[in-house]
């Protein structure tokens, strides 16, 4: 899901060395991204490869060590969130991978939680980073709701990419997959950005533009940092509104 004011989800093409990477594939399913910017792999991809993923998750742009820990502020679309991702030290097997259990919490102003999410991540052999499902619980007016909630593998579900080993300006592809319920697009859009948030300036970091068909109004763009991942997040049509890192902790 994109993450707009809620829980820090993170959804390109790779050198001519990928194509040695193997995720299988099957007919039929959902359209592809075009592979001629993805090197040969196939996203989403419905049947990964478990032999084609390693233990860790140490991408550049979206290193996962466990006890890793960023602090978020949301703003827009009414009163400010916090919004607090923990990199754990659980693992998954989702579809045969195991993955990295990721733990994102937003919360309003007075503490209460609005959303409590578990993500589900896996490197490969080169260093993409594929996501493999989530599942979220929402709170709102005494309700909870699981939508948006899905697993690589059940009703359909296929597992995208959340970010390349090597970007490259143009890169585009799908960043998860459940008709209907998860349909994320991201495209890699500059590789040299600067921004200021709350916690430092960030120079050289990769902008991507996050897009679904399930909101065609709604485009977000996201900034990684080498060596520290996501640190602002903007919605740049379909409403407004900011997501900035105000905190890092790194474990040890």
């Amino acid at each position: 899901m994109l993450t707009g004011m809620s829980s820090s989800n993170f959804m390109g093409a790779l050198v001519a060395a990928l194509a040695a990477v193997t995720l299988s594939g099957c007919a039929g399913g959902p359209p592809r991204v075009d592979p001629a910017g993805v090197d040969g792999l196939e996203i989403p991809t419905p049947s990964p490869d478990p032999d084609d993923f390693v233990d860790a998750v140490d991408n550049p742009w979206f290193p996962l060590e466990p006890g890793t820990v960023w602090t978020y502020r949301a703003t827009g679309g009414g009163e400010a969130q916090t919004i607090v991702v923990t990199v754990t030290d659980r693992t998954r097997v989702v579809q045969g991978v195991t993955t990295t259990v990721v733990h994102d919490v937003v919360t309003d102003a007075r503490g209460r939680t609005v959303e409590d999410t578990v993500d589900w991540y896996a490197q490969d052999t080169a260093g993409n980073v594929w996501y493999l499902g989530e599942d979220t619980v929402a709170h709102e007016g005494g309700r909870t709701s699981t939508k948006g909630s899905w697993e690589a593998g059940v009703a359909g579900a296929q597992a995208g990419l959340v970010m390349p080993a090597r970007p490259r300006v143009g890169d585009g592809y799908a960043q998860e997959y459940r008709e209907g319920v998860a349909e994320d697009r991201g495209e890699i859009l500059a590789l040299d950005e600067r921004r200021v948030v709350p916690l430092g300036t960030y120079d050289d970091l990769v902008q991507t533009e996050d897009t679904t068909p399930l909101e065609p109004g709604l485009v977000e763009r996201k900034y990684y940092a080498r060596g520290v991942g996501l640190v602002l997040e903007e919605r740049v049509a379909g409403g407004s509104g900011t997501v900035e890192l105000v905190e890092l902790r790194r474990p040890g």
